[in-house]
């Protein structure tokens, strides 16, 4: 926690003593006096006189691995569109497939197509990270956290707790990505406790000796398959117990949390003819740009309409803000409108597909949005899941 308590120090005008090994840590928070001496003997000369310290350099951590590309997936295009899409806009997507089909390699391939942090998201993010003592040798990174707990995991590991009040899953992966594999396996309080952070972006963590507000705006990745087996819709190895596996399984996950979902993907299995066929041309760093273009269209947009520094991306804008930025050409508005009707979208519904077909408009480099933009926008909002 040592760059919070220097971050605080220079809003203090003060300066801040810590060991050696965080000097570099403290030192990210800007122009303040950063003493880290090796040992007390040593600060205790520098104090004296008879010894100066040097001031710590900060230092950034050591580029990602950046082997996995789009190119290692074999088929999928439908998947990896949406994750394109996902990855323009920030929005929350789920994929249903059975085992085997490529669902944890797209969503472990999402990181190579978000922009860098810029340098007051790299130290936000860091400021968590430390308060976690999750800041290796005090660097800080300019790559997205991509966090992906395992599914047993606590209501206190995911959104936060213990006897400190440490920061949880979905705080450390603030402006990143959280990573929920086979989502039904989770307990359903937890999924539960995840709807408050999703929603206002920060998880508060209350105990009887501290309440702590994380921030926690994150982008949530989840994948399942469609059944506790897997194998729903596959004739050669059709589930036994459908459809009640199907129901029972997907029961765990409530309606509000598949609501704050904006791109619910199919990923059926992999054909022989797909895996026979060479790679993709175009890979991660192709489409990581074109994600960047978007996103340089939204800051922009955002900007210009609000003072809200925190709104950056479609999927962070309010249903007002998205009304004025967002709303569709006269035949777009009309498929929207029975649309609406016929999938009884509730207004949050309403609210992520124009997200999603404003971040389609974005991708085209179309100030408008037109028809085929909520044409795909809404072929991604639900899938039809047997209850």
């Amino acid at each position: 926690g040592v760059l919070p308590a220097a971050v605080e120090a220079l809003a203090q005008g003060q300066g801040i003593i810590c060991p050696d090994a965080c000097g570099g840590e403290a030192a990210w928070a800007g122009d303040l006096e950063v003493l880290a001496p090796r040992t007390l003997i040593t600060l205790v000369n520098h104090f004296k006189g008879l010894q100066v310290l040097t001031p710590p350099e900060p230092r950034l951590a050591d580029p990602p691995d950046q082997t996995l590309d789009l190119m290692d997936i074999k088929g999928q295009e439908t998947a990896k569109r949406a994750l394109e899409v996902a990855a323009a806009g920030g929005h929350n997507m789920l994929m249903v497939g059975p085992p085997g089909s490529g669902k944890s390699m797209l969503a472990a391939r999402l990181p190579r197509l978000l922009p860098p942090l810029d340098p007051s998201e790299a130290l936000e993010v860091s400021m968590v990270a430390s308060v976690a003592g999750e800041l290796t040798d005090g660097r800080i990174t300019r790559t997205r956290p991509f966090r992906a707990p395992h599914h047993s995991a606590s209501m206190a590991a995911l959104v936060g707790g213990g006897v400190r009040a440490n920061p949880g899953e979905v705080s450390l992966a603030h402006l990143g990505v959280l990573f929920l594999d086979e989502l039904p396996e989770f307990s359903r309080s937890v999924l539960d406790g995840l709807r408050q952070p999703l929603e206002t972006g920060e998880a508060v963590v209350s105990r009887a000796n501290a309440h702590v507000t994380y921030p926690a705006r994150v982008q949530l990745i989840a994948a399942m398959n469609p059944c506790r087996c897997g194998y729903l819709s596959d004739p050669a190895r059709a589930c036994t117990r459908a459809p009640r596996c199907a129901r029972d399984y997907q029961s765990k996950i409530s309606g509000p949390l598949f609501d704050r979902i904006d791109l619910h993907v199919d990923v059926p299995d992999v054909s022989a003819n797909d895996l026979s066929l060479p790679p993709a041309a175009e890979g991660s760093d192709a489409v990581a740009a074109r994600v960047g273009a978007a996103r340089a269209l939204q800051s922009a947009r955002y900007r210009a309409h609000t003072c809200d520094a925190k709104i950056r991306t479609n999927a962070d804008a309010d249903g007002k803000l998205l009304e004025a930025v967002a709303t569709p050409e006269d035949t777009g508005a009309a498929l929207l409108r029975d649309a609406t009707e016929r999938m009884k979208l509730s207004a949050r519904g309403y609210h992520r597909v124009l997200r999603v077909a404003r971040t389609l408009a974005d991708l085209d480099g179309s100030d408008p949005v037109r028809r085929i933009h909520v044409a795909e926008a809404l072929s991604y909002r639900r899938i039809d899941l047997p209850r």
